[in-house]
C-alpha cells in the first residue's frame, strides 16, 4: 500500500474531490457502486483522488450533469476504452437529446405563435385552430369535419369491446399514470408498483440535490 500524505499535492481527499466539482461526497460514492468511477487507492484506509481519478471524476460529471447521461451510459464512456461501443453509447445520447431539441423548439414555436392570435376569444373565434389540432394531436388520425362528428366516430369503432365505467378508467389512468420530472420537466413512466418517483434519472436527482446545497 502506498504510504503518499494525503496532503500530497499529487492526491486529494473525496471531500475536496467532491468540492473540486460542487458535488457531495455520497455522489462519488454512488457513482463508484455504480461502476460509474472505479474505487481509487487509498491511504490508512481513505480515498486518495490523483489526477486521473480528478480527470475521471470531471468526465462523468460532463456525462451525468451536462450531457443528461443515465449512469449506465456514463460508466461505459469512464471506461477509458474509446471502442466502437464507447462511440454508440455517445450517439445514441446525443440523438435522444436532438430529439429532445426539437421537441421544445417546436413548443417555443407553437407558444410563439399562440401569442399572436388577435382573438379574444380563442376557443370559439380562432380561425386557425382547427388546423392547428388536425398538424399538432392525435385528432388528425380521423378524417371529419368537426371535433363532434370526430368524436362519435371513435366510439363507434370501439363497440363491441369490453366498457368500463368512469371509475374504473380512473383507476386504470392513475396506475399507468406518466409522471414528469421536477428538474428537466421531461415525461417519464411510472412504475404500477412501489415508490412515486420524482426525476427521470440520477442526474436530474443530483441537479435538485445541489441547487438545494445552495440555497
Amino acid at each position: 500500500m502506498s504510504n503518499r500524505r494525503m496532503d500530497n499535492p499529487q492526491g486529494v481527499s473525496i471531500g475536496q474531490a467532491a468540492a473540486l466539482f460542487g458535488l457531495a461526497p455520497s455522489t462519488l460514492r454512488w457513482w463508484e457502486s455504480q461502476r460509474v468511477l472505479p474505487e481509487p487507492p487509498r491511504v490508512n484506509g481513505r480515498r486518495v483522488y490523483t489526477e486521473t481519478e480528478l480527470r475521471r471524476i470531471g468526465l462523468a460529471y460532463l456525462c451525468c450533469v451536462v450531457g443528461a447521461m443515465p449512469l449506465e451510459q456514463t460508466s461505459v464512456v469512464t471506461s477509458g476504452s474509446r471502442n466502437r461501443h464507447w462511440q454508440s453509447t455517445v450517439q445514441r445520447q446525443a440523438g435522444l437529446i436532438q430529439e429532445k431539441i426539437e421537441r421544445l423548439q417546436s413548443a417555443h414555436e407553437y407558444l410563439l405563435h399562440l401569442l399572436q392570435c388577435p382573438d379574444d376569444d380563442i376557443v370559439r373565434q380562432c380561425p386557425d385552430l382547427d388546423d392547428e389540432l388536425m398538424s399538432h394531436t392525435p385528432r388528425r388520425r380521423i378524417a371529419t369535419e368537426g371535433l363532434v362528428a370526430a368524436a362519435q366516430s371513435i366510439s363507434h369503432g370501439a363497440q363491441g369491446q369490453p366498457q368500463r365505467d368512469e371509475n374504473d378508467s380512473l383507476r386504470d389512468e392513475n396506475a399507468l399514470a406518466s409522471g414528469r420530472c421536477v428538474v428537466c420537466m421531461e415525461p417519464f413512466a411510472q412504475q404500477a408498483r412501489g415508490r412515486r418517483r420524482t426525476y427521470c434519472s440520477r442526474a436530474c436527482q443530483q441537479r435538485q440535490y445541489r441547487r438545494n446545497a445552495h440555497r
